[in-house]
This record gives structure tokens, sequence and C-alpha cells, in this order.
């Protein structure tokens, strides 16, 4: 269905269905950044290794992994609109669950809004797709800052909340429970277009159906977003522990994770839209490809005088290399339906690359007693990306043919 059609069919629910995308978007990091600043005081008060501490991060990410492709077949029997508001639903359990005292309900509620973000994660980039096909980049800037907003806002706020307010950390956890409450009441009114929505997006199926396992694009795209996603989540697990072994307390070293994360913020924008506007992104890849790699070696070589300067640069690469992996989805697809199956392939598999990366990592630096071996392993993860992203950044679509991208037509 074109973007205006929607707009004449359903007028007063455009605002709502931007809104309810913001709201969904701001639970998708922050349930994760908020952890990073908080591990030591996880791991010291269950009692854990930082193998096991490193888990925290990736059990989310194992279940991403897992859920991931079968929500596209969830959404065209349940309805999309549906399957969302039932994700809210055990995001907010999920988080009440890990807030609980000790290590097992710390990992079961983990585990369960681990599963219910991977169903967000899916299908926003085919409800974008859906809805505005005309504004992909912007609409996909509007939820990524979102996302990354509020994650670092998550970050830099976690050990306050947790040791200035007294919360602890189930209490600094647990807080973004309200948020995704809110979210629930902002996504209620979608469900009044579940039965027009599922019929075009069934007719837009049996149109254009695409195995995109098959598909030598889908695959680098898959490898882009895999390995963009283990650098985000490795620096958002153990950046804080990086800096305190270079002199910086806690409480300094959550801010300059968050501060990491406010970099990004405007590139999360203006990358989708500079991208959609391109006939294809290679250039963009190898801006991010430079960016990585400067903000890593100033990590392991740099001064530390201007250690926050790195960390900045970092940030930046990890706007650039989300907000591309996140356009591709939509860029390198035809309809909705290719879209989604396109998001479940890249997040199964990509995430569960991803996943490895906070594990080893901490495993690493157990083994070695430094944090030289990790970066170097990040180093490389950035070379890499920049080989997919240079395949994944060409004018095609999963089907095989040029891609017409739409986003080019963007007001």
């Amino acid at each position: 269905m074109p973007n205006n059609q929607i707009k004449k069919a359903v007028p007063s629910s455009i605002g709502f269905i931007i809104l309810g995308i913001i709201f969904i978007a701001a639970n998708l990091r922050t349930p994760l950044t908020s952890v990073g600043p908080l591990v030591s005081l996880i791991r010291d008060d269950v009692h854990i290794s930082n193998t096991l501490a490193g888990l925290i991060t990736t059990v989310p990410l194992l279940a991403f992994a897992l859920l991931s492709p079968l929500v596209p077949n969830l959404g065209r029997r349940y309805g999309v609109e549906r399957l969302i508001l039932i994700s809210l639903v055990f995001l907010t359990v999920g988080i009440v669950i890990r807030s609980l005292s000790g290590a097992v309900n710390l990992y079961i509620g983990t585990a369960i809004l681990g599963f219910a973000i991977a169903v967000c994660n899916v299908l926003l980039p085919s409800i974008i797709k859906r809805d505005f096909p005309n504004n992909i980049g912007s609409m996909t800037g509007v939820y990524s800052i979102s996302m990354s907003l509020c994650g670092a806002i998550a970050s830099g706020i976690s050990v306050p909340l947790a040791v200035n307010a007294g919360l602890q950390w189930q209490g600094a956890l647990g807080i973004w429970g309200i948020l995704s409450f809110v979210s629930i009441l902002c996504w209620l009114p979608q469900l009044r277009n579940q039965m027009k929505q599922t019929a075009t997006t069934s007719q837009q199926t049996a149109r254009n159906d695409v195995n995109v396992w098959r598909s030598p694009l889908a695959w680098q795209v898959t490898l882009f977003m895999g390995i963009q996603s283990m650098v985000f989540y490795v620096l958002i697990a153990w950046l804080p522990e990086i800096l305190k072994q270079q002199g910086i307390d806690s409480n300094q070293s959550g801010w300059y994770l968050s501060i990491m994360q406010l970099a990004l913020l405007p590139f999360t924008f203006i990358v989708p839209v500079i991208a959609g506007r391109m006939s294809n992104q290679r250039l963009l890849v190898i801006v991010t490809t430079i960016l990585l790699l400067t903000g890593t070696l100033g990590l392991l070589y740099g001064s530390s005088d201007i250690i926050l300067l790195w960390i900045i640069i970092l940030g930046i690469g990890g706007g650039f290399a989300f907000s591309l992996s996140m356009m591709f989805f939509g860029l390198r697809t035809e309809n909705a339906h290719q879209a989604a199956e396109l998001s479940a392939m890249a997040q199964s598999v990509g995430y569960l690359l991803a996943a490895i990366g906070p594990a080893l990592i901490g495993y690493l630096h157990d083994a070695t007693n430094s944090w030289n071996l990790p970066l170097f392993i990040l180093l490389g993860a950035s070379v890499l990306l920049f080989v997919v992203g240079m395949g994944a950044a060409k004018n095609r679509v999963v089907g095989g043919q040029t891609s017409s991208v739409p986003a080019r037509k963007e007001r």
C-alpha cells in the first residue's frame, strides 16, 4: 500500500504509529546498556566471574539469535501489531524478574527480556518499510535516535541510581520497567489496524516471496549486522572496565560510556537520511571503518589525556555502523515481508556472532589479565566489517536485481 493511501485510509493513526515506534525503540537498548556500568556491583553481589558477568549481555543476544527466524511467520499468523504488544508485556515481566535478587532470577529475567526485544528488533524495520516506504531513511533515523538516546541515558544514570539514590543494582535495572509499561499504553491503538495491515502484508508476500537465506547479498548484510553488533555490545559490556584499568573510577567510566552513545546520536539520524539518497553506501562503509579503527587504536596506543576523544570517535563509528545495518533492511528489499525476513536472518545469525563477543572478551581478559588482546580483536572485527560492508552497500536487492531505492524519494 503506498504511503499516501495509508494516510487517506487512517489519517489519525500515523501520529500514533510514529509515537509507538519511538517508545518501542526506547526500550530496545536500555535494558542492555544499563548493565555495563553495574557489572562490578552485580559480579561482587552474586559472586560470579568476569566470564559469567559477560553472559549478562550475551544471554539477550542468544535470545535474539534463537527467536528472530520465527518472528516473520509469527507476525503473519498473529498480526504484527498484536505480536509487538505481547512482546512489550513480556519485556516488562522480564525486567521485573531480573531485578529480583539472586543469580537465577538475573539470568531468567534477562532471557525473557531478550526474547521480547528480539520481536521488536525484527518487526520495526518491517513496519517502517510497510507504512513509510518513501521515508525509510528519516523514519529509521527517528527510531535509531530514540533507541540510542535512551540507551545513553541508561548507561549514564545506572551507577548514580544504584549508589547515590540507594536503589542498588536491582533497582537501577528494574526502573526501566516503567518505560516498557508506558510503551504498552502507547501501542494499544495500533490493534485497530490489525486486520487491514495483515491483509495487505499477505498480498505482498504472495507476490514477492524470496528466500533470503540463499541470497549472497543477504549474507553480506547479515555479517555486517553481526560484526557491528559484536563491537557495540563488547564496548557496552566492557568499556567501563577497560577505562577503570586506566585509572578512571566507576562513576566516571559509566558517564564515559554514556558519552560514547551520546556521540553517535546525531549520526543515527543523519546517516540513514544520507544513505537513502545515495545510489550505494560504500563511502559510508569506508568512513565507518576509519572511525572504528581510529578509536580502537586510540584506546590501545593513544594518550590517556585525550581518552575522551577516542571514546567519541568510537561512538561516531558505532553510529555509522548501526545506522547502515538498519538501513540495509529497507534498501536491500522490495517490500515489508522481505524486510522482515532479511531483518530476522540478519538478527539471528548476526546476533549469534555478537553473542560470542562479551563472553569471549571477558574470558580473554581473565586469561591475560589485560585488555590489549581484546582490543586487537576489535581491530580485526573492524577490518572484517569493511570487507562485508562493501558488498552489502551495493545498489541491489535480495531478489538479485538493482534496487529502486525508494528512500531516495524522501522529502
